[in-house]
């Protein structure tokens, strides 16, 4: 019997690859630490940025977090984890992607220190769970509140995010971001519902960042489908179809037999007199512009340029909804039921060459709830990092408004967080208590690496960080890397909302959470079974 205990059991397949105990956490945490390395001196107005080169020679060049990961490969677990959490900040933020890779990367670097120690994970789990609710509740504490109408404040959101992501002029930038969000934001009962879709970003080379405009209105990435149509609409009246102004097959298989060429010509004149009924049925409505979700028969488009109708095809789905928002059209899908009452209305209806491309503007709507935003740039690089950059700044300015919270950058608002977790870790004991002082360390890593990008010195300025909120000087003392100085950050305005600071705790808690449970890393080369197990079941399985 005592044999049989001693005998080692193989019950997984041969080739698979399995790390246990601290191996297993040290892995995790050294990856996961690495990928936090590879973003954080993108961090701040004066970080650095990245380019990444796939394998077809593509370059993308960003300092925006989720940018950089989502471009990387990454084939390690843990790695994955990492890029997930970016990924989830920039779904429900927009912003603040590098900091919560920081924040998990570094919760993982001090927990190393703690395991080193001997303290058992579930310990550091645990404490980290008490500081991470803790530190929401700091941040909800400490924070001011914005509404709607406070459009200089959310300006500043907007300015703050996209500060240091290579969009020169972001002044500009951040007033059409404002205007945009503030005119698409729905009041109900008390309550703001900004749906994000509604804001239509559309980029183009060429001009320069300063070129970049506002549309009250949206823009069709189209151009008009006929030469002898007009380019150019005044107080038009416009037409959304989604159904097909051509004759298309049956959709049932049918054979047509036509015994002599008067039968053929029928036939055709039948066709023709359909498509004009459905011109007719435009120029019935009123209508003077018509955007078409699928196609439009050679035909009808010479009837509609007869009666002197501009008219798109092919449209997206997401382009129709836009303009019924914009224009207060309906979708219609039967073209002979279209009535005045399914037309929208705009100012005007323009084809224009942007960058020798021809797009079609829907401009001057009354009080629209969708818009777009032209951005433009001087190279492809360049309109595609302003893209990112406002993008991040219509998630911020959007969740500033939502939440109706803000607190104040520099890493501010960290540093004040940090030095009220440390009281709270006097109130834990045992030694959950470590891993509060563990977690408020963790957070003081943002602005020292903040101090890094900025060439200060990181440990001078964490001290000064320390004593400034200690003798409760001002909660809003931070980091302002322009003038290498700590400064109160509510009087130079650097204003982020409430959202992206809960949101980067508790998604960078909860993945540092997972990877410190787990003890045993398991990679299987094949999915065939082991050998068969040994009577006794699974009592002898050796250091497992």
């Amino acid at each position: 019997m005592a044999q049989d205990m001693n005998q080692q059991v193989i019950f997984l397949p041969e080739g698979t690859k399995r790390t246990r105990g601290r191996d297993a956490q040290r892995i995790n945490i050294l990856v996961a630490r690495a990928v936090a390395s590879a973003v954080k001196s993108t961090l701040g107005p004066k970080g650095m940025d990245k380019m990444i080169v796939d394998d077809l020679g593509d370059v993308t060049i960003s300092n925006d977090g989720a940018t950089i990961l989502g471009e990387m490969s990454i084939d390690h677990p843990a790695g994955k984890m990492m890029v997930e959490i970016a990924k989830t900040q920039d779904d429900e933020v927009g912003d603040g992607t590098t900091t919560v890779v920081i924040i998990a990367g570094g919760l993982l670097e001090k927990a190393e220190k703690l395991l080193n120690d001997e303290i058992h994970p579930s310990i550091i789990v645990k404490g980290y769970k008490l500081a991470a609710a803790k530190a929401k509740e700091i941040f909800e504490n400490m924070s001011e509140d914005i509404s709607v109408s406070d459009k200089q404040s959310l300006k500043e959101i907007a300015i703050t995010s996209m500060t240091g992501k290579s969009a020169e002029g972001a002044d500009e930038l951040a007033e059409l971001v404002m205007k945009a969000i503030t005119q698409i934001a729905v009041q109900e009962g008390g309550k703001v519902t900004i749906d994000l879709d509604d804001v239509k970003v559309e980029k183009k080379v060429g001009g320069s960042i300063m070129d970049s405009q506002l549309i009250d209105g949206i823009v069709l990435d189209k151009e008009v489908v006929h030469s002898g149509m007009p380019k150019k609409v005044e107080n038009a009246k416009i037409a959304l179809v989604d159904a097909a102004m051509e004759i298309k097959s049956p959709e049932t298989d049918t054979k047509v037999q036509i015994s002599d060429p008067d039968q053929l010509q029928a036939f055709l004149d039948q066709e023709e007199a359909m498509l004009r009924r459905m011109v007719e049925s435009v120029k019935k409505a009123g209508a003077t512009v018509v955007v078409c979700q699928k196609g439009i028969d050679d035909i009808a488009q010479h009837y509609l340029a007869k009666e002197g109708v501009m008219a798109v095809r092919r449209a997206k789905k997401s382009d129709l909804d836009a303009l019924a928002k914009a224009t207060g059209a309906k979708v219609v899908s039967r073209i002979n039921e279209l009535t005045a009452a399914d037309l929208g209305k705009a100012k005007v209806v323009e084809e224009r060459k942007i960058a020798g491309d021809n797009m079609v503007f829907v401009e001057g709507c009354k009080n629209p709830k969708s818009v777009s935003l032209l951005v433009r740039g001087g190279s492809e690089h360049v309109v595609d990092e302003a893209e990112r950059a406002v993008k991040d700044a219509i998630g911020s300015v959007s969740a500033a408004i939502r939440v109706g919270k803000v607190v104040y950058g520099g890493d501010a608002s960290e540093a004040e967080a940090a030095a009220k977790l440390r009281d709270y870790a006097k109130t834990v004991g045992g030694r959950e208590q470590l891993a509060v002082e563990a977690f408020a360390e963790a957070l003081e890593i943002i602005p020292r690496t903040l101090a890094e990008t900025a060439g200060m010195d990181p440990i001078d300025t964490i001290v000064a960080l320390r004593s400034k909120h200690s003798s409760k000087e001002g909660k809003w003392i931070g980091v302002n890397v322009y003038t290498s100085k700590l400064e109160d950050m509510k009087k130079n305005k650097v204003t982020e909302p409430l959202k992206v600071k809960t949101q980067a705790i508790t998604s960078g808690s909860e993945v540092a959470e997972m990877l410190l449970r787990i003890d045993d890393i398991i990679a299987g080369s094949g999915k065939g079974k082991g050998p068969p197990m040994p009577p006794g079941g699974m009592g002898g399985m050796g250091d497992m």
